[in-house]
């Protein structure tokens, strides 16, 4: 365990409570396990190259974070990024998240789609498919977008280089969602896959206290379009939160993002003390 409590400070999500003994019970073991997945990898690529009489390039270990608005996914995966890069192999790792193939606001509301932000249809698809499938080949540079949750929007002229990484962590609600018929999904290029999980009524919790701690941080920038609930009530922030969830993110959650849990290699689901408190792995 060589994480620190200042490391873990700078991957704490906002209003996250992990502590070092959770690290250490939990994600120290599961950065054990993708390691051995990781080196599996290598094993059956050099096994393939055998068999065919070839050399095969070695491509990137891709891992994938799901899970809820608001359920602590982000600091999993900036977590697990810390974890993998003191492997001794020192992987390069990159991280991603999807909400960098969001459409622009812009474009949201041409289509009508303002209010469904987040839902699957919000996003560029086939943009985050071929990103994606340009790491996975070896591309030498490959580019996504910047999203800013201060500004809510894509930062125009922004991006994102990732340049061969050994380990690509891709994190985002939408990431298990299966493709249309025929086609190709995120997770066909996924070396494993680990859900976030918890009851809703926990989550709702936790993203009402995440909406509070905000509008103390990020909402006060001049940038943010939610500043002016930092001009409200405490109880007028609260009924502005339920509602933004009973309408969209736990519609979200439930027609959408939940009923991927299965697809994934592993599931992490949280009590309401935001503790890891049971662990399910796929073992076959």
């Amino acid at each position: 365990m060589s994480l620190t409590a200042e490391g873990l400070d700078a991957v704490r999500g906002l209003g996250d409570p992990i502590q070092l003994d959770e690290v250490e019970d939990i994600y120290l073991p599961l950065n054990r396990l993708l390691r051995l997945y990781f080196e599996a990898s290598a094993g059956l690529r050099e096994t393939v190259g055998a068999f065919l009489g070839q050399r095969i390039r070695p491509a990137p270990f891709i891992i994938a974070v799901a899970g809820s608005v608001a359920v602590g996914k982000s600091t999993t995966a900036r977590l697990l990024q810390s974890l993998v890069t003191q492997w001794p192999q020192q992987p390069h790792t990159e991280l991603v998240t999807t909400d960098s193939f969001l459409y622009p606001n812009a474009v949201l509301e041409q289509r009508g789609l303002s209010d469904r932000k987040g839902f699957p249809e919000s996003y560029d698809r086939r943009a985050l498919l071929r990103f994606v499938q340009q790491v996975r080949a070896g591309a030498p540079k490959v580019t996504a977008p910047v999203y800013s949750h201060v500004a809510y929007d894509i930062l125009p002229g922004q991006w994102q280089s990732v340049r061969r990484p050994d380990v690509l962590i891709l994190e985002g609600i939408n990431v298990l969602q299966p493709a249309p018929p025929g086609a190709l999904a995120l997770a066909d290029f996924f070396d494993f896959s680990v859900y976030v999980d918890a009851r809703a009524d926990h989550i709702r919790h936790w993203f009402l206290s995440r909406l509070h701690a905000l509008r103390d941080t990020a909402f006060t920038d001049p940038q943010s379009p939610f500043r002016g609930l930092t001009q409200v009530s405490t109880a007028e922030v609260d009924a502005f939160g339920t509602q933004v969830w009973k309408t969209i993110n736990e519609v979200n959650l439930v027609e959408n993002i939940q009923p991927t849990r299965a697809r994934a290699t592993l599931v992490l689901h949280k009590g309401a003390d935001h503790r890891v408190a049971r662990v399910r792995l796929r073992r076959f």
